[in-house]
Formats: C-alpha cells, structure tokens, sequence
C-alpha cells in the first residue's frame, strides 16, 4: 500500500474509534450531507514526498485534518477536539508496512462563511516522516 494511503487509513480508524460513542462525526471522501450535525472531523487532502534509499523507501507525508463546528462562539470546543486529534497523530508509530514518526503539526482556528450559517473552522496539518 501506499505510504500516504497507509496513514490515512490508519488516521481514519483512529479517529473513527476515538469518536465512536460520541456525537462528533468523522468523514472522509466527501464532505457530510447538508444536516450533519456539528461538530464533525473530515479527513482532507494528503501529500506524499518519497525518497528511494538501496534498500529502502523513505519519505514524508503531509495529511490535512478538519473540524467544523456550527458555533463561532464554541471555539473552545473546536481548540479541544484539534488537541485531542493531535494527541492521535503523536501515537501513531507503526502501521501494517512503515514506522512513522510526527514530524510537525501547524493548527488553525479560522471564520468560515461559505455557508448561509456561520461556521467555525478548525485545520490541522500533520506531517509524518516513514520509513
């Protein structure tokens, strides 16, 4: 499998286990159905940069996480549910075919008025390096 794919299945399992009992939905693919109740986390773009050693491949992989929540004013909520996902990524080690390691996570709390509603939107960007 591929690196980038390899993590972002395992994200996905993670989260998915994470959020399970909970109310937060976790998506990926497409965005939710209009109607999603908020907050939600949906799995974004991914990245892939490899480097082909003699007997190995190495490399990095960048993975874009969302949350959306449907009160500006919960931003608490939004910063919570972004620490809690960052403490998934800091876990992660190994998966079925690569060791990985967090190398830098960038987190953004910001406005979003795409929708008739306003929406508060909070983005994560992971990077892992593997091996």
């Amino acid at each position: 499998m591929d690196p980038q794919q390899e993590l972002f299945s395992a994200l996905l399992v993670e989260l998915r286990k994470k959020y399970k009992d909970t109310d937060t939905g976790v998506y990926d693919t497409f965005l939710p159905p209009e109607g999603t109740p908020y907050p939600f986390v949906y799995l974004g773009d991914s990245e892939q940069n490899t480097k082909k050693t003699k007997s190995n491949r190495i490399g990095s992989c960048q993975q874009i996480i969302n949350v959306w929540h449907s009160n500006p004013r919960q931003r608490g909520t939004v910063s919570g549910l972004l620490s809690e996902i960052t403490s998934i990524c800091k876990k992660l080690e190994h998966t079925a075919h690569y060791s990985w390691m967090l190398k830098e996570v960038t987190q953004r709390i910001v406005p979003d008025t795409t929708t008739k509603q306003p929406l508060l939107h909070g983005i994560l960007e992971v990077e892992f390096w593997f091996s």
